[in-house]
């Protein structure tokens, strides 16, 4: 289906019982609060026609402790637009998954040197995501949020030096706490809160499983 211009929205729901929302702006830029404003405005109003009794949107633990990013911002947008809905809601904000860590390498990355800040984060394995997802949409709307993560916090130029040696890359890694993205979040933002849910996997188990996946 497609959230974006509504199309196929009201076939795909009907009959449904809950809807769970993992659309993503293609930008992380100032274009993304459009994005989810439009994504939202069509699915909540497909999901009411429909008589959905359940709305679950995924969204990222301390999401609103990072205005500086836009992205941030968008998402923060996405969450008030289901709490002002019509439909009983869950939020699931995650921590970043394992599988996007290479891409967050490559923003600040030469032949040489990858520059990553110390910024602090808890990842988590996208299986474990879809698992915390799959938990809340089968169950009572919670009106609210649960957050979740994963078992270890690290600082993220530490979380590269992991990477890279779970590659063999023998690139190094510099502290640079104005390199990339997450150089704007601060404190422990993106940490769990107390009474999180922590999952399973660790990041060193999983990138000793398949280290190629790491790569994705």
């Amino acid at each position: 289906m497609a959230a974006g211009t509504g199309a196929l929205l009201a076939d795909a729901l009907t009959g449904a019982d809950a809807v769970v929302n993992l659309t993503n702006s293609p930008t992380f830029d100032d274009a993304s609060p459009a994005f989810f404003q439009t994504t939202m405005d069509n699915l909540l109003a497909a999901a009411t026609n429909a008589g959905v009794g359940h709305a679950v949107v995924l969204s990222i633990v301390g999401v609103d402790e990072v205005p500086d990013l836009a992205y941030y911002r968008a998402k923060v947008l996405q969450e008030d637009l289901l709490k002002a809905g019509p439909i009983p809601y869950s939020i699931v904000r995650a921590t970043q998954f394992f599988e996007f860590v290479d891409a967050i390498l490559s923003w600040t990355a030469d032949e040489n040197t990858v520059r990553l800040p110390a910024t602090p984060v808890q990842p988590m394995a996208a299986a474990d995501v879809a698992q915390a997802v799959a938990d809340v949409s089968m169950g009572a709307p919670l009106g609210g949020v649960r957050n979740v993560a994963g078992p270890d916090v690290f600082g993220l130029d530490d979380l590269g030096r992991i990477t890279l040696a779970a590659h063999g890359d023998q690139r190094t890694v510099t502290t640079d706490n104005s390199a990339g993205m997450f150089a704007a979040v601060p404190g422990d933002a993106l940490i769990a809160p107390d009474g999180a849910v922590i999952a399973p996997t660790a990041y060193r188990d999983w990138c000793r499983r398949s280290p190629s996946q790491a790569r994705r």
